[in-house]
């Protein structure tokens, strides 16, 4: 594995592990319910799918846009 491969590896486990600290110590810590933190769990993927099809749907148009007008100026 290269030197830059070797980097992300490693920043992408730090991430991890340091995401997975951090609900346990909610847990475990400060007594945030499992269920409360589904719910978090839950409503944070909510909003990640809604800005992929927010962003999905804002570069369809804009191509769709940049086809029609590159198709009536050729005429």
């Amino acid at each position: 594995m290269s030197r830059p491969g070797r980097r992300y590896f490693r920043t992408i486990l730090i991430g991890t592990v340091s995401l997975a600290a951090l609900v346990w110590m909610a847990v475990k810590r400060f007594g945030v319910s499992r269920g409360e933190m589904l719910e978090l769990l839950l409503a944070s993927g909510l909003v990640v799918l809604a800005v992929i099809v927010l962003a999905g749907s804002t570069a369809a148009l804009w191509v769709w846009l940049r086809r029609l007008l590159r198709g009536r100026g050729s005429k």
